[in-house]
């Protein structure tokens, strides 16, 4: 099968030429041949192997396909498996496979080109966790069946809570005892025990059973049952629990630190109670979810349809236990302490013992300073059921009755609930206590002795001249001056001073020493009975030229101003404080309860139901709770279905909101759902529809966009929406098939152009189906028919699928002719629905008593019917 075409040379071939030789192979067979040729170079002798091969192809696949791990979250998986084709012609190959492990393998069948690679998708729904060890067979040219395997793992999406020291997993923290207004920090792990990230907010339950809301639980069974009242009060749990971080992402098995604060209030009751006997007992409990995944359903949906969340939504649940106790400290000799009087430039003391009644906590105190009492120690710490004695000095500085307010101040540990991202706590003072500290202080009054003048005048005497006065170097040092209105007496006034002016000062006769200082340059004395002016020196050194009075008064002038346009301003700012306190739609600027009347209380309005509320949007750096969750959730399905709605953002306030990056708690507030839309039996070459619910519950638009790539939801419109604030709708999810079998798909949708999600769809194509109510059917005679029709008998033809169903009868004739007729022939039966067929047996010479019809249905499998006649014979 090889030639070979040459001319050798006869005269020997010179350095630098060449002669060619052409060998042909022509196979005449399928099989691979071997030569050789031969070559003989003077005395040499060279062999040139021939080799002829034939065309073929040399497929490879891969042994086995590993997923690895995967989260179990209703997602679409999508591995590629490759068919290498290294031979020199195209070659064929066929998948076969019989479990429902592997949804879609595509394509089944195909042809590999020479020199290339073939990918075949092979796809998993990651709906159910468990190992996958499925195994399929692929035919592959020229080298029959080999097997492929294809292994993973779906495991659950997986939060723990474990501690910080011990790395255990944690189901309960108790914070123990504290007074209220005082915190208490712990710390934790939040642990991503999953292969993939985890986008997570933690939700304050509120309502979850075995929860209490400042319970005694000590208490007896009365007092337990009168204080269930609380459970229904308007209590913001989140101010009692913060959380930090309380949204953030896991990357796989990553773990994150957490910072748990307790900070317990107390609650204001309708009824008083003795605050010493008022514990309050607190079970919360702290859900750490999965952003998206939410449990429960959302119930009451448009048509009465409900959007049912993922049942099992991952989540992990933390206990939170606390008590709190309000500060008892007691006080001997009482709350109001009465000083016995004191003089000045004297003290009183009081010894003062300070109790603390609590059993579970010591108290730390701190007097503030008060004027004119001092207390030592200013600081101090009591331990539980224990006693202090402090000593409380009373030292008047100046005279008078003094009722002070001792404040006392109770220090304990806290955070700053503006910063809740940072939880770091304190000391501050959580608690005041008021004593009332009364004293007075006297002067202190000096006897005044009386000698006997021995005869020498002193400089100051008195009018007789004959006693002077001890220890008057004690008293002040100016001389007194006693000043009288001239117009005030007439007595013994002379007549040329009877006109005197009425601005003139009256001096006593003993003031003489008064009246030789330097006095001032504007004033006249006169004297007490005669009105005569007296004699005032005025002494050039010591007293004020005109020049340095003016500039005194100017300088008096200068602080006065200054102090009033303080002044000045001071009630400026109040004034507009107060006008940006009044000026607003609330207050009307009326005066609080002038001119109204006390109303009349009663018992009855005590037990009225209160009303709830308005609530305020979330904070972002406010822990969700389930209770608001719960309310917007309820304002936003109160409100109308917007069935159509704009599918881009238009307005400028839209386009605005639909740019945000939402965090992880508004994604929260977000509903979308169901996650898993199943359709059930549905039947090929039908259209079904099922909702799928949007309720945004955030204060801003949305924009929800969805992306659909598989045929059988290509009628699924719109898919895209612009969803306002508080609103809810819904998008008819439409399905079309014409292949039975298993259907399970999942596709994406958007929000805001960036945050991704999806949504499982499952369905069960079934073929086009009609039922017979039996397979046999026996005619007898019907008494009062016309005779050769009164073996009728009626067949019902049920259609259980959701498409209605074409038939035909066809009877099925031998060599003699049928007897039976079936009517009506043709039709069609509506969706779950039925259609009765009458069938008539014609009797008649040697006619035959049995017959069969075949129903045949569109784009269906075909039904047969027996039918026999019962015929009786009376002799």
């Amino acid at each position: 099968q090889f030639k070979l075409i040459v001319e050798n040379p006869g005269k020997p071939i010179a350095s630098g030429l060449q002669f060619k030789a052409v060998v042909e192979y022509t196979p005449k067979c399928a099989e691979d041949l071997q030569d050789k040729l031969t070559l003989l170079i003077d005395d040499d002798v060279v062999h040139i192997p021939l080799l002829g091969l034939i065309p073929y192809c040399d497929l490879e696949i891969e042994s086995e396909v590993n997923f690895g791990e995967m989260i179990a979250n209703n997602k679409l998986v999508t591995k590629e498996i490759s068919i290498a084709n290294r031979g020199t012609t195209s070659g064929i190959f066929r998948i076969s496979y019989d479990g429902v492990v592997l949804l879609h393998i595509k394509p089944a069948r195909g042809v590999v080109k020479p020199k290339s690679v073939r990918k075949i998708g092979v796809d998993i729904c990651t709906d159910v966790p468990g190992v996958i060890k499925e195994v399929m067979k692929v035919e592959l040219e020229n080298r029959g069946w080999t097997e492929v395997w294809i292994k993973g793992v779906v495991v659950e999406q997986v939060l723990k809570v474990l501690g910080v020291s011990c790395g255990k997993v944690l189901k309960c923290i108790n914070f123990g005892p504290l007074y209220f207004g005082t915190s208490k920090t712990e710390q934790i792990h939040l642990y991503n025990e999953s292969p993939e990230c985890m986008d997570w907010v933690a939700v304050l339950e509120e309502n979850a059973i075995g929860g209490e809301m400042g319970t005694d639980l000590q208490g007896s069974t009365d007092a337990v049952l009168h204080d269930l009242s609380l459970k229904n009060k308007d209590v913001d749990v989140s101010t009692l629990v913060l959380c930090a971080p309380n949204q953030g992402t896991l990357l796989p098995y990553e773990k994150s630190l957490i910072t748990l604060c307790f900070s317990p209030e107390k609650f204001e009751r309708d009824f008083e109670v003795n605050d010493t006997s008022l514990i309050q007992d607190y079970v919360l409990f702290l859900r750490f979810e999965t952003v998206g995944k939410r449990g429960g359903c959302l119930q009451n949906l448009s048509g009465g349809a409900t959007a049912t969340t993922r049942s099992n939504s991952r989540h992990v649940d933390l206990a939170l236990m606390g008590s709190g106790f309000p500060v008892i400290l007691t006080f001997k000799p009482g709350t109001v302490i009465n000083f016995k009087d004191c003089y000045l430039g004297e003290q009183a003391q009081v010894v003062c013992t300070m109790k603390n009644e609590s059993k579970f906590l010591p108290v730390t105190f701190s007097f503030r300073k008060t004027a004119h009492f001092n207390v030592s120690p200013e600081r101090g710490k009591i331990k539980k059921k224990s006693e202090k004695e402090v000593m409380i000095s009373f030292s008047p500085r100046q005279l008078g009755t003094f009722e002070m307010k001792q404040v006392i101040d109770i220090i304990g540990t806290g955070v700053d609930k503006n910063n809740v991202n940072v939880l770091k706590t304190s000391t501050k003072s959580f608690h005041q206590i008021y004593l009332t500290l009364l004293g007075v202080c006297k002067y202190k009054q000096k006897s005044i002795v009386f000698t006997i003048n021995p005869g020498l005048t002193p400089l100051i005497s008195n009018a007789t001249g004959r006693f002077v006065v001890r220890g008057t170097g004690q008293l002040s040092d100016t001389a007194p001056v006693a000043i009288l209105k001239s117009t005030q007496t007439q007595i013994h006034t002379h007549r040329k001073n009877r006109n005197c002016k009425d601005d003139a000062l009256i001096a006593f006769p003993n003031d003489r020493a008064a009246s030789l200082r330097p006095s001032e340059w504007n004033k006249k004395y006169r004297t007490i009975f005669t009105k005569t002016e007296r004699y005032n020196y005025v002494d050039p050194e010591f007293a004020y030229t005109d020049s340095e009075r003016l500039l005194r008064e100017a300088n008096k002038k200068h602080y006065v101003d200054f102090i009033s346009r303080l002044r000045q301003r001071r009630l400026e700012k109040m004034a507009v404080r107060q006008f940006y306190l009044y000026n607003n739609p609330v207050s009307m600027g009326i005066k609080p309860a002038e001119g109204l009347k006390s109303p009349q209380i009663s018992v009855a309005d005590f037990l009225k139901e209160k009303p709830q509320p308005k609530m305020l949007p979330l904070d972002d750096n406010c822990i969700l709770t389930s209770r608001k969750l719960a309310a917007i959730v309820s304002k936003s399905t109160n409100e109308g279905v917007w069935s159509w709605l704009s599918p881009l953002p238009s307005s400028t306030q839209e386009k605005e909101d639909c740019s945000l990056t939402l965090t992880h708690k508004q994604l929260h507030q977000i509903f979308i759902g169901p996650s898993t839309i199943d359709f059930g039996d549905v039947c090929v070459y039908s259209t079904t529809t099922k909702e799928l619910h949007i309720i945004n519950n955030l204060s801003v638009h949305i924009w929800i966009q969805i992306e659909i790539e598989v045929a059988e939801l290509q009628e699924t419109s719109p898919l895209s929406q612009v969803v306002p604030p508080l609103t809810k709708t819904y998008i008819p999810v439409v399905f079309e098939t014409t292949t039975v079998g298993m259907f399970k798909t999942s596709f994406i949708y958007k929000i805001n152009n960036q945050h991704i999600g999806h949504v499982l769809v499952i369905a069960h194509a079934m073929p086009i189906e009609l039922q017979l109510s039996t397979a046999e059917l026996i005619l007898s005679p019907i008494p009062g028919c016309l005779a050769g029709t009164e073996f009728r008998r009626t067949v019902t033809v049920c259609n259980p699928r959701n498409h209605p169903a074409g038939f035909t009868w066809r009877p099925v004739t031998g060599d003699r002719k049928s007897a039976f007729t079936i009517k009506p022939t043709r039709g069609f039966v509506e969706a779950y629905s039925d259609m009765e067929c009458e069938v008539v047996w014609h009797p008649g010479f040697s006619t035959p008593e049995t017959g069969q019809f075949i129903l045949r249905v569109r784009k269906g499998n075909p039904i047969n019917l027996k039918c026999s006649a019962k015929v009786t014979i009376h002799v």
